[in-house]
């Protein structure tokens, strides 16, 4: 009894590692992430700016185009206009398509890593029971409409061990 102790101690201590191992890893991510949002956010306030000083360009073209809108016909003017506009719209779209590309890189990295994770979690094996063929005689009288107090008296198990075969079965 004492070897299947000192083997659950073992279990014990080795899932404690392997989390104090994932709470490091997401700490690590997360720091590197925060780098990342906050170069996104200096981009954007950036872009800010750049609008900002469009907005009075184009405020200052809109009062030259009206003072000089007497001497021009009205082709002209829409000429001036589209000119104008082109060339404010130009730099705001190449800025725009540069964030989305960020945006885009981040979000395949974040995949990729969460994909990482999750391989990684599925590869930690997860104990079997300690009394090894109990899982299918729980199964078996859980299915029978056995509740889980019933079953962990009649087996000499825990009730939590009960509801974690259920679990790891997808039952409960």
């Amino acid at each position: 009894m004492q070897f299947l102790q000192f083997n659950i101690e073992y279990v014990v201590v080795a899932m404690s590692a392997i989390i104090l191992y994932l709470l490091y890893y997401v700490y690590t991510k997360d720091a590197s992430y925060t780098k990342n949002i906050r170069s996104v956010a200096s981009v954007v306030e950036e872009m800010n700016r750049e609008l900002f000083y469009l907005k009075k360009n184009l405020t200052e073209t809109q009062g030259s185009i009206k003072e000089n809108s007497q001497r021009m016909n009205d082709e002209a003017i829409y000429e001036e206009i589209e000119r104008s506009v082109y060339d404010m719209v130009q730099p705001l779209s190449l800025g725009l398509k540069q964030l989305q590309d960020n945006i885009n890189a981040i979000d395949a990295e974040v995949a990729n890593r969460i994909a990482h994770l999750e391989s990684g979690v599925k590869q930690i094996s997860i104990p079997t029971s300690v009394h090894g063929n109990d899982d299918e005689k729980i199964l078996s009288l859980f299915k029978q409409g056995v509740s889980v107090e019933t079953i962990s008296k009649e087996l000499h198990i825990s009730q939590p061990e009960v509801e974690f075969v259920l679990k790891i079965n997808k039952i409960k």
